[in-house]
Order: C-alpha cells, then sequence, then structure tokens
C-alpha cells in the first residue's frame, strides 16, 4: 500500500521540524520507487528503477543511461580550488551534495558543494507506520512527495548495514562495525565472538578506529563491482560500512585535500588476502580516478604488474595457492588533478631458497609452470623445454606439480599480455625466457666423483643448453661450476669442487640468477611506471612541468587570496606541502609467522613485523595525543608494551643478533650455526627476551633443541632453528661463477651481473644487513607518510567458505597484534563526533533541542547530554567534537533514539494521512461526478445501439423462415446461410471418431449432396489416417488374421477365441531346435517351429514331435531325427475338424515309397499354425474343415478314420472299431 509524506499549506513548517529529528534513522532493507525532481516545475514524478538504503543513505538504482543511479540537480557553487562560481550538476550520494562534474581547474573533492551537512540533509521520507524508519533525503525545494514502499527494514539480502550508529540496533546479531564500542574490549574471547558474528552475515570488513581488519571469505562476494566503489567515492568514513574501499577513498581524499602523501600498510598471513586487497584498491583507483589517454595507459600499467609480478614472486604453499614470496611496496603517483601518473615498486626478501627446494604439497614459482603449459611448441623447441615439469629436478621436490585450482595456460596468456602492456618487446622477452629456462636446466645439471673425489659434470646437454641461453661459453660454465677461485695476497687459486660443493655452488648459481633477474623485472616495470616529466596540454602540445608546478602553485595562491585574503601574504609558507604530484604507497608485506619449523627467512620476516608493530604503535598514539590536544582534552598516558625493546635486541649495533651473526660469518677459522648460537648465548644472555637451551630452566629446556634459540615477540614466543643461518646470510656465490655469468652477452644477465663486482674489494653486505637497511629506508619513507592500515586474516586452513576456525582466529588475532591495537585505541574515549553531527541525530531525545536547535551546536550538544544524564566521567566537551568514554552510554543513547522514532513516525503519519485523505476524497469526488455525467450518457447510447442491431437480426432471421423453401433470395439468404452454417459447426463437433464409427449428422436438404460428399472423404481421411500409422510388422499380422479369418470364421469352433490372440512368428527358439537338424536344413530358411503332438497310424499311440516349417517343405522332427519332409508339392491338403479340438492331418500324395502317408497332429496353436502352414504351402484354398470325420491315407493302399464327437471334455483315444474318436467340448453356438 503506497505510503505518503508531503508538506501543504500550514503544516509545512510543522512537518519541517518533525522530519529533521529522523535524518539519521536510515535502515536499510525497504525499497520505493525513484524520486525526480523537478523545482522549476514544481512537480516530482516516480521513475523506473528503485531506491535501496546501504550504509545510511537511500541512492537509486536506474536504468542505464539515465542520472547514473542518484537524485540529481544543477545547482550554482564555489569551488575551493579555483575560487569561481559555475553551474555544475550536483549529485546527491552519502548524505552530501557531490559535483558531478571535473571542474577544469584544481578542486577538492568533497569540499566544493555545501559545508554543512546540517543544511544539505533538509528533508526525510518516512515508510512503513509502526516499525523500524526507513528515511529519503531531499532538497527542501520539494513540495509533495509520493513514494511506495516495497520492503521492510532490516539487513538487506547481503547482510549490509548502516552508518556506525544505525547499525548498532542489531550488535546482538551482526555485532559491532568498529571493535572500539565492544564493551569488554580486554576480552579475546569477545573479540573473536564479534567476528564471527559479522563473518557468519558476510561482513568481512570490521574497523579498530582507522584500521581495517579483513577475515578472507574464501568466496566471491558482490561487494566489489563498479556501482559499490561509487557508493564509497566521496563519502565521509564513518558514513558506509567498513569496506576497503572506505580505506582506499578515505586516503584518497586526504592525499587530494592535504596534499600529503599517503600509505597503506596490509600484513596478515599467508592465504589471508593480502595480495588481493591490493588489487582491489588499485582496481578501486583505476575506476574512480580522473582519466585521460595517458593516465589510461599508467592505470592499465599499474595493473599490469600484478600478473606479472605474481608469476615470478608468487607460488603455492600449504597455506595459499598465490602465496606472495616476497614483500611489495608500490607507491602510487598522482598528478594535481587526482589522476594516476605514475609508480614505483620496491620489493624485499624474495624466498630465493624456492628456486632450488620446495616443501612437500608447495610448488616453485608460478612462472616455470605457466612457460611448460602455456608456452607455444616453437618457443619450447628453442629454449629446449619439454611440456612435463617431472623431467625437471628443480619442479619436482614439492610432488605438486599440477593444481587444479590454477590455471597455468590461461595465466601465461595473461602474463604475456601484461608484459606487452608495461613495455616489454619481443627480444626482452625472449631473454627473459631464456633465463628462466636456464634456470630449469641448471637444476638437471648433475655430478659425479672422479678417483680423487673431485665432481666432474656428467650431464654435457645441459651445459649445451645453459650456454646458448645464457649466452656464455660452455667450457668456462663447465669449470666454473666445479672449481672454486679464491684470490688471496693478489694471486688466483683455482680449488676443484667435491659433490656437496659442486651441487651447493649449482644451486647458489641458480638463486642468484633467478633473484637478480628478479630485481631487474621489478627495475623494467619501474621504468615503465616512471613519471613523465612532461603532460599533454589541450592543444596537443607538451606541457614542461616545471610549469605545470608553477601554475597549480599560482592556481593555489590566487584561490587563498579569494576565499581569504587575510592569510594571502605568504600562502607558500602556510601552504608548504603543496606540490605538483603526491605519493600513495601500498604495503603489501609478510605477516609474522610462526611454523614448526622457523629458518632465517622466518626471523627476517618477524623483524619487520616487529618494526611495523613499532610504527603502528607510535603513529596511532601520536595521532590521537595530536586529536586530544587540538580538541583541549587532556592527553592521558597509555600504558603498552613498547617492542623497542625486542628491535634493539635484533638490530642494535655490535651487540644485536644481525651484528652478531654478519661477525660470525665475517671471521675467519671454523665458523657454523652452532658456533654462532654460542656467541649469541654469550652476548645477550641477560636479554629477557631471548632464551636458549643452555640459559632456559629445567622445565623450559624439554621444549627448546640444543640448535635453537626463543626471542619473545610482541606477538608470542617463537623458537627459531639456526641451522643454515649462516649460509642464508652469506648467500655466497663463487667468484669464478661470477665472472662467468659478468661475461654473458645475454642483455638482461649482464646488466644483472654488474662488472664493478669483482674489482669491488669490499666485501658484499650480507642478506640480513641488506634486509635491515632497506627495512630502515621503508620506515623512512612510511613515517613521512599519513599511514592507513588492513589487517588481514583467513578464517580457516583448508580455504574453505563459511568455516570459522576459532583456534586459527585466535592465533592471528595475537600475531597481527589487535588486542594491543585495539588497546592503545580505547585507553581515552570509544566514541567520538562533531556536535553538528550528534545534534542531528540526537537531537529530537530533548524537547529543548526538539525540533530544532538555533544556537550554537556546542551549546546544544550540552543540553541534550544534560537531559540524557550523562555523567561527567562518560563523556568530555572538546572544541569542536564530543568524546564519549563507554559504548554503553552511546548504546543506551541509540535505543532511545529507536524508542523515540516510533512516536516520531506516528505523529507524522497521522499529520500528513489527514490531509492527504482529505484532499484525495475532494479529488474522488469531483472526479466520480464528471465520470457518472459522462459514463451515463456513453451507456445509454450503447444500450440503444445494441437494441436497433437485435431487432434487425430477428426480423431477418423470422422473413429468411418464411421464405426457406423458395430459391435463394435477399429474404432468405441470411437464414439459409445460418442454417449452413450451424450444420458446418455441429459437424465440426460431432465428426465419426473412428472408420468403425458410422454415425453422421442429419443434413437440411440443401446440404444432402454436399454432406454425402464430405462423408465420403471424411472415411477416406481416416483409411487413409490409419493406413499410414500400420508398421510392417503389423500389416504381416492383419494379412495373416484375414486368411485364418477366410479359413476359419464360422467354421471353426475354436476360432473366436484365436481372434485377439496375435500369431508370433515362431514359437520354437533355435536354442529349443537340435543343432543336428539345423545343420541338415543347410541353407533352408526356417519361417515357422511348433511343439507338436503326432499320433501314429497303427495304434494312434501320442508322441511328442516339432514341425518346422521352411520356404519349401514341411517337417516332423523327433529330437535330433528328421522323421518326415513333406514337400509343399506333394501336400494336397490339411483337414482339421469343425470342433475346438486341436487335431489336424496333413494329406500328402505317395508318388512312392519314401512318403509314409498322411500324418495326423495335434497342436496347442492350431489356427495359428494351420494359417502359416496354407499361406507358405500356397494352400490356402486346400484347408478342409469337417464335420463328423476325417478319412486319410496310413499307407499303401490303407485308409484310417477319425470320429469327431461333440461331448463335455477334450478326450482322444482308440476305439473299439480302430477309428482314433476325439471328444470334444462346443465353446461357440453356431
Amino acid at each position: 500500500m503506497p505510503i505518503v509524506l508531503g508538506l501543504a499549506s500550514v503544516k509545512l513548517a510543522v512537518c519541517h521540524r518533525v522530519l529533521e529529528c529522523c535524518l539519521p534513522a536510515i535502515r536499510i532493507g525497504s525499497t520505493c520507487e525513484r524520486i525526480v525532481v523537478s523545482p522549476e516545475r514544481k512537480e516530482i514524478s516516480v521513475a523506473a528503477g528503485a531506491l535501496f538504503c546501504m550504509d545510511g543513505v537511500w541512492e537509486s538504482q536506474c536504468p542505464e543511461g539515465q542520472d547514473g543511479g542518484y537524485l540529481t540537480q544543477r545547482k550554482r557553487r564555489l569551488c575551493k580550488g579555483c575560487g569561481s562560481w559555475r553551474e555544475a550538476e550536483m549529485k546527491f550520494r552519502g548524505g552530501l551534495w557531490h559535483d558531478s562534474e571535473e571542474c577544469p581547474t584544481i578542486h577538492e573533492t568533497n569540499g566544493g558543494s555545501f559545508p554543512s551537512i546540517e543544511r544539505q540533509q533538509e528533508l526525510a521520507l518516512l515508510l512503513h507506520p509502526g516499525c523500524s524508519l526507513s528515511l529519503l533525503w531531499f532538497p527542501i525545494t520539494l513540495a509533495l512527495a509520493v513514494v511506495t514502499a516495497r520492503g521492510a527494514s532490516g539487513l538487506g539480502a547481503n547482510g549490509i548495514r548502516l552508518t556506525m550508529e544505525s547499525a548498532l540496533t542489531a550488535r546482538d546479531r551482526v555485532g559491532v562495525q568498529d571493535f572500539v564500542l565492544l564493551e569488554n574490549f580486554t576480552s579475546e574471547a569477545a573479540f573473536i565472538e564479534n567476528l564471527r558474528k559479522r563473518f557468519k552475515e558476510n561482513l568481512i570488513y570490521t574497523y579498530i578506529g582507522s584500521v581495517l581488519v579483513s577475515v578472507n571469505p574464501y568466496k566471491e562476494l558482490e561487494i566489489y563491482t563498479k556501482q559499490n566503489m561509487e557508493r564509497y567515492r566521496g563519502v565521509s568514513f564513518y558514513e558506509v560500512s567498513p569496506h576497503l574501499y572506505a580505506i582506499a577513498d578515505n586516503s584518497y581524499r586526504s592525499l587530494r585535500t592535504e596534499r600529503k602523501d599517503q600509505c597503506i600498510l596490509i600484513s596478515g598471513e599467508s592465504g589471508a588476502g593480502k595480495t588481493e586487497a591490493t588489487k582491489k584498491i588499485l582496481q578501486y583507483y583505476a575506476v574512480t580516478c580522473p582519466a585521460s589517454q595517458q593516465v589510461e595507459t599508467v592505470k592499465d600499467r599499474l595493473l599490469q604488474s600484478n600478473p606479472v609480478l605474481e608469476a615470478f614472486g608468487n607460488a603455492k604453499t600449504l597455506r595459499n595457492d598465490n602465496s606472495s614470496r616476497f614483500g611489495k611496496y608500490m607507491d602510487v603517483q598522482f598528478d594535481y588533478r587526482g589522476a594516476p601518473v605514475g609508480g614505483h615498486i620496491l620489493n624485499y626478501l624474495l624466498e630465493k631458497s624456492r628456486v632450488v627446494h620446495q616443501n612437500h604439497g608447495e610448488r616453485n614459482f608460478h612462472i616455470f609452470y605457466q612457460l611448460l603449459e602455456g608456452g607455444e611448441e616453437d618457443l619450447l623447441r628453442r629454449l629446449g623445454l619439454e611440456k612435463n615439469p617431472q623431467q625437471y629436478h628443480y619442479l619436482v621436490k614439492g610432488h605438486c606439480a599440477r593444481v587444479s585450482s590454477i590455471n597455468d595456460k590461461n595465466e601465461w596468456k595473461i602474463m604475456r599480455r601484461a608484459l606487452s602492456v608495461i613495455g616489454f618487446n619481443d627480444s626482452e622477452v625472449e631473454d627473459l625466457l631464456s633465463i628462466v629456462a636456464s634456470v630449469l636446466h641448471l637444476g638437471n645439471v648433475q655430478f659425479a666423483a672422479d678417483e680423487q673425489g673431485n665432481a666432474q659434470v656428467t650431464t654435457e646437454n645441459q651445459i649445451k643448453y645453459l650456454a646458448r641461453l645464457l649466452a656464455v661459453d660452455g667450457s668456462v660454465l663447465r669449470d666454473a661450476l666445479i672449481h672454486k677461485k679464491i684470490i688471496a695476497k693478489g694471486e688466483e687459486l683455482v680449488s676443484p669442487l667435491n659433490l656437496e660443493q659442486a651441487a651447493y655452488a649449482r644451486d647458489a648459481l641458480a638463486k642468484a640468477v633467478y633473484g637478480r633477474t628478479f630485481s631487474w623485472l621489478v627495475n623494467k616495470v619501474n621504468k615503465s611506471l616512471a613519471y613523465k616529466a612532461s603532460e599533454p596540454s589541450p592543444n596537443g602540445k607538451a606541457i614542461p612541468k616545471s610549469y605545470s608546478c608553477k601554475v597549480s602553485s599560482m592556481l593555489l595562491v590566487i584561490s587563498k587570496l579569494i576565499c581569504f585574503p587575510k592569510c594571502a601574504v605568504n600562502a607558500e609558507e602556510k601552504f608548504p606541502g603543496w606540490r605538483s604530484t603526491t605519493v600513495l604507497g601500498l604495503l603489501d608485506i609478510y605477516g609474522f609467522e610462526v611454523f614448526q619449523h622457523n629458518s632465517f627467512e622466518q626471523f627476517c620476516i618477524n623483524y619487520c613485523n616487529e618494526k611495523l608493530q613499532q610504527l603502528f604503535i607510535e603513529l596511532t598514539l601520536k595521532s590521537e595525543q595530536e586529536e586530544y590536544e587540538s580538541e583541549g582534552i587532556a592527553w592521558e598516558p597509555v600504558q603498552y608494551f613498547n617492542n623497542k625493546i625486542i628491535c634493539d635486541l635484533v638490530e642494535e649495533k655490535f651487540k644485536g643478533i644481525i651484528s652478531i651473526l654478519d661477525e660470525e660469518c665475517l671471521r675467519p677459522g671454523d665458523a657454523t650455526d652452532t658456533t654462532f648460537l654460542e656467541k649469541l648465548e654469550e652476548t645477550v644472555k641477560n636479554h629477557p627476551h631471548f632464551l636458549t637451551h643452555k640459559l632456559a630452566d629445567q622445565k623450559t629446556r624439554k621444549s627448546l633443541g640444543r640448535e635453537e634459540f626463543r626471542l619473545s615477540h610482541y606477538a608470542g614466543d617463537v623458537t627459531y632453528s639456526v641451522a643454515g643461518f649462516l649460509d642464508k646470510n652469506n648467500d655466497l656465490l663463487f667468484r669464478n661463477l661470477k665472472e662467468t655469468m659478468c661475461n654473458s652477452e645475454n642483455p638482461i644477465i649482464n646488466q644483472c651481473f654488474d662488472r664493478t663486482e669483482l674489482t669491488d674489494k669490499k666485501r658484499p653486505e650480507t642478506a640480513a644487513t641488506q634486509f635491515k637497511n632497506s627495512l630502515s629506508k621503508l620506515m623512512e619513507i612510511l613515517m613521512s607518510k599519513e599511514p592507513s592500515y588492513i589487517r588481514c586474516m583467513k578464517p580457516n586452513d583448508a580455504k574453505q567458505a563459511d568455516r570459522f576456525d576459532e583456534v586459527l582466529i585466535r592465533h592471528q588475532v595475537k600475531y597481527l597484534g589487535l588486542m594491543e591495537n585495539l588497546r592503545v585505541r580505547r585507553a581515552g574515549f570509544a566514541y567520538r563526533r562533531k556536535y553538528e553531527v550528534f545534534l542531528q541525530r540526537y537531537k529530537s531525545l530533548c524537547p529543548e533541542t526538539w525540533p530544532t536547535w538555533d544556537g550554537r551546536p556546542y551549546d546544544g550538544v550540552a543540553v541534550l547530554v544534560k537531559h540524557l544524564g550523562y555523567k561527567p566521567e562518560e563523556y568530555k566537551m572538546g572544541r569542536t567534537k564530543i568524546f564519549i568514554r563507554f559504548p554503553k552510554t552511546l548504546f543506551a543513547t541509540e535505543d532511545a533514539l529507536e524508542v523515540r522514532k516510533q512516536s516520531l513516525a506516528t505523529k507524522m503519519q497521522a499529520t500528513w494521512r489527514g490531509f492527504y485523505r482529505r484532499k484525495k476524497f475532494l479529488t474522488m469526488k469531483h472526479s466520480a461526478i464528471t465520470i457518472q455525467s459522462w459514463w451515463r450518457g456513453t451507456l445509454g447510447r450503447r444500450k440503444a445501439a445494441k437494441r436497433k442491431w437485435a431487432v434487425e437480426t430477428i426480423r431477418r432471421f423470422i422473413k429468411g423462415f418464411i421464405y426457406r423453401n423458395h430459391p435463394r433470395c435477399p429474404e432468405n439468404e441470411y437464414f439459409l446461410d445460418y442454417i449452413r452454417v450451424s450444420f458446418l459447426m455441429n459437424l465440426k463437433r460431432n465428426l465419426p471418431k473412428n472408420v468403425l464409427d458410422k454415425s453422421w449428422p442429419t443434413p437440411p436438404p440443401s446440404l444432402c449432396e454436399a454432406s454425402q460428399l464430405l462423408r465420403r472423404l471424411c472415411m477416406q481421411n481416416m483409411v487413409w489416417t490409419y493406413c499410414k500409422r500400420i508398421s510392417p510388422e503389423w500389416k504381416q499380422q492383419l494379412e495373416q488374421k484375414v486368411i485364418a479369418s477366410e479359413i476359419f470364421k464360422g467354421k471353426k469352433d475354436n476360432y473366436p477365441q484365436s481372434v485377439p490372440r496375435l500369431f508370433i512368428n515362431t514359437r520354437l527358439g533355435r536354442e529349443e531346435i537340435n543343432t543336428k537338424v539345423l545343420q541338415a536344413l543347410e541353407n533352408e530358411a526356417l519361417k515357422y517351429a511348433v511343439p507338436v503332438v503326432k499320433y501314429d497310424r497303427k495304434g494312434y499311440k501320442a508322441r511328442a514331435r516339432q514341425l518346422l516349417l521352411t520356404q519349401n517343405s514341411a517337417i516332423v522332427v523327433e529330437e535330433s531325427k528328421i522323421k518326415q519332409r513333406i514337400d509343399y508339392s506333394n501336400l494336397t491338403g490339411i483337414s482339421v475338424s469343425s470342433l475346438s479340438d486341436n487335431l489336424f492331418v496333413l494329406h500328402v500324395h505317395c508318388v512312392d515309397n519314401k512318403q509314409k502317408g498322411d500324418v495326423v497332429l495335434q497342436s496347442d496353436h492350431v489356427i495359428e499354425t494351420l494359417t502359416k502352414a496354407a499361406i507358405l504351402a500356397n494352400k490356402i484354398n486346400n484347408v478342409n474343415i469337417n464335420q463328423g470325420s476325417i478319412k486319410f491315407t496310413v499307407g499303401q493302399g490303407k485308409e484310417g478314420i477319425i470320429d469327431f464327437i461333440s461331448g463335455s471334455e477334450l478326450l482322444i483315444a482308440k476305439a473299439k472299431n480302430g477309428h482314433l474318436t476325439v471328444v470334444a467340448p462346443r465353446l461357440n453356438s453356431r
């Protein structure tokens, strides 16, 4: 039923005030017709499509080609960027009017429309009385609105909620959108339970303040569409439900409005969705940022860099089928318009050891399998490769060459296309793939020991391939793989390698080649993403970058002069952050890792997470403190765990673990992993966060091996095995192998191995030191930017949708430091909002602030909280915001608002319904009078015309009946036509159903001849139709039945009983006939066979026989012996009685002694047998049906007689007179 709300006459002001209170009270799930507002014509209309409410704002879904799905209106606005007034089309989205047209000069994305939310959100539309409300904002210029409600309030199908405050009413079912609002925020169980509730409702995103927690759903959700991107574009952070796009848009808007670099830090375990989150953010910027031809090229390259880096840097692990095995930091560069114009990627700690070794169930990097599976035959032939991964030593160690969830062939096509987009030419692609193939060939190089125990290469074919692919001398490469060159005091010493050393050298070369090629690939991608020094101008000429920067700065100064003349003197000093380009960074880095066996890689990864946690705590506390100071609220020191002590333990000079590890790698003598552990125990034995087997107490020693040490990280204890620490830290490649690679003619290898390495006598930095230095630079980069955080989690290890593993979640909550983050965020106040927003939402709860407050928002909030009974310790009043300490205070306020909305709804509906019904009644009354007068006239005219037609029809019918026997004339033609039509219609309804149906309607005299013709045609048609449906088998059956009828109908007593029984082809199968008999028949086709009883000519003894009918003769068979063959030419006739017995006599013409005489037989299927015999022998007219007796020939000159007598039952016996007497019951009376 339509629910209508309008404002009219004297009630306009009252309804306006009533409506204002419910502006924030939006609930989702209700839909209504989309309203199109036309202020000029002072009217509205309901258009196709539907409005839906998401996150507090009703928005519309419109057909394509209309207004983009939002309420639109032309408005005059002041652009803060260029300082000019202009007409622009505004879209109402997210509770604010947004400029849908890009300003030709610089402007702020969400700042140039109308500054006050209270002024913009002037009117709401109420739906559904007596239940939760659903409201729709539209301008105050609207005078009348009609809306049809189509749903119920509450959750939508996808579980998406509204603004944070509106969602609190359903907190028991779907949890809270911000963990800061958890009442028991120190409880890990409450934290996980809130995650579980939201995960169950497909709500995978939750905030901790400004930090986004993301849970991988392991299924596709319809929350990443272009429509969703538009919904989050330009909307305030807390106006929409938590989402990746909210973080992305908030960072982008801060970058645009504040001109300060931003960064988004994405962390989590392998398989938690970090890489996918990075992709979604890049896709969001690709869709929502301004575009041009040059910008589109950069967007494509930014997006296409992912498939390339994933192919070379990702692999299948036990936890994730597309796990990033390197850390990635990507800078996206935006110009003054907010368009992406460049980018740069930094990579950290590629897992090079995966090239030569994979754990069971894991794979090498994707590129190897993509090349083998998707590479063209010609390409593989040039690279010397086969399609089978089992042929390569580096690909079989994980015993998982193929994975059902990975389509290597399709990924190969995507990767090749991405290389083209990035700017690789065919020569560079060939060189790159040659290096990939060389790594596979290198893994197949095998060694054998000679007599002295020195290693020798046994696979010369692989050396040939390597020499060609790496463009090096084959003999030099062979010698380099089995010898080691050492320079001591200016002299070169070459020593042979044993088998173990040669294998190490081979694997080290493979790792070095792949690792350096990956770094070269990243640099190549960076060159393609590099920001160009000039920009295209409207006339097609290039604008120098310096000029563009000057113009941008000039525009800024002019705008400040217009808007803020008093502050324009030192504009450049007041806005030092203004630049022509700004940068937004994306950090996709490994999360905290704790495995059963933790080695050097886990040590580096966890050290990285310690640094990021330190940075996070510092920046979080800093931002909190700055907000408190800006609001004039006293800062309360927060107690938290400062992990600087752990960072110092790892990185401190001379005393840190990395320094000790480097020292052990560099010192002369026999340094081993064990000596490294001993040195650690000696140096840091007193550190509270360090423990070894030797330093532990008796109880703890049971859980620590002798080659292990334990660090107490911020996220928990991790035990590391020192095995391999020194080798992995050295990352040593023998000098002669370096020399060989430096002499390569492959352009990529030549760039990867610089000749200066050979002349530089300074020892290269160790892997740990390199990682520490790069991490230090990363911290500097992040400190120079405004950070945003995304913490990714996975709900289970099985990658199954809708499965929530609480143990695994608790593990990740701990290692991501989420509880610590929450504790720091909740150390002060749980909720803060600007006075305008808070007052606008809750003013209906206080009589003094309702329906409107005319004073300062600060004073209005003070009156409101006093009326609500807030205690002094529950809140603080800042300069622009109210701070609420406890979530329960906010929950109580929100619950009170829910109750208040019911009474407001009733009052609004009563006012509106009274006005609307009165107006509707008057309109309907006037309409009814007008319609009634018009309808009465129309009805009268129709009735008169109908009577006139009826009179004329009856007159013609009567006149035709009178002249019915006259020749056709104008007086009777109507009657005759009616009679004919009636007959034909009656005939149509009563046609005969089949050929046996003889019924036919009686025709009128004038149609007798036509009736006869039609009857004949109908019968012919039915016969033709019936015959057309007869199959060949049924036709043969009918022919045999017709012949049987000609012979026996009315003559044989048991014939009627045989009529309904179908004749069959034979009564004996070939398996029932003796094989000797079948062989004796030779080529004669057996037409029919039936079991019979033969009566001897002498004594009339009954004997079981078989009667076989062929094309030429009838044969009587006794088991395997043919007793008598009767040619049809010698068959003179067939005799049978008229009674119901089954006896018949075959009369044979005795021309010689071969024929024994006539044959007396009895068959249970006598009608069928005799019919088939008569047809085959062509003796249809020679079948005699006798009454009384039958004479037959016994032999030469002798006769026998069979007497037939009617009786009660069948009896066959020899009589005293020597005759064969047959007594048969009569079945039918004739």
